[in-house]
């Protein structure tokens, strides 16, 4: 995986305003941790950040930095909610030969056979890789699959040097019948029931009167 080299400024200030001041003029407050040492408070330009985090588990260079420039991988990244925008981002040390454990995105490639439909159950699986060779993505092809093939985690190909940190065992991906365009039609048809409608009526006899109960008699 390239490094992607950004410039730090130190952060000296805290707090709700001086991070939206911060964000008003396009940076990104950061803290940086990791092989116990002290947490550092960063500030990132923020359309560097935003490119650079396009990329899955991107290793970032960071320079500017007291000591020196250093290796970091992201931790957590804050977006908000509504625009979304960054933050906040939390970066770990790395060291070039360590290993570290990653969720890495899973990409599936092929056409499966016409009558199946195609049923994903993760799309990431939790990886051990170098730091400096950490994979963007880990490919499954499921050209040909038919109905009831399935694909584990101990099926996926990867890279030298990683390793899985889930069970083998662990379904990636399986092939069910495709619904028929009959129990498609009958299922868009079926009513849902409405919670807290009013039960039908009782038959009510000729002339309005209900209709008693056998064994019973009127007064």
């Amino acid at each position: 995986m390239p490094e992607v080299r950004i410039a730090t400024e130190p952060r000296t200030e805290f707090g709700k305003g001086p991070s939206r001041r911060t964000r008003r003029v396009g940076k990104v407050p950061a803290v940086l941790y990791g092989h116990g040492t002290d947490t550092r408070h960063v500030i990132l330009p923020g359309h560097e950040l935003m490119l650079a985090l396009k990329t899955p588990n991107v290793l970032i260079r960071l320079e500017g930095l007291v000591g020196g420039a250093a290796l970091a991988l992201p931790k957590a990244v804050q977006r908000d909610p509504v625009k979304g925008f960054l933050e906040h981002v939390d970066l770990v040390l790395v060291r070039s030969g360590e290993k570290v454990t990653v969720e890495i995105p899973i990409r599936v490639v092929g056409d499966i056979a016409p009558d199946g439909l195609l049923d994903q159950q993760i799309i990431q699986v939790s990886l051990e890789a170098e730091a400096t060779h950490i994979p963007t993505g880990i490919e499954v092809d499921v050209e040909g699959m038919v109905v009831g093939a399935s694909i584990h985690a101990s099926d996926l190909k990867l890279p030298r040097g990683v390793t899985l940190q889930v069970e083998p065992e662990t379904l990636v991906l399986h092939v069910i019948p495709a619904p028929t365009a009959e129990q498609m039609e009958a299922e868009i048809s079926v009513p849902e029931a409405v919670p807290g409608a009013p039960e039908a009526p009782e038959a009510v006899a000729e002339g309005g009167a209900e209709t008693a109960p056998a064994g019973e008699q009127s007064d």
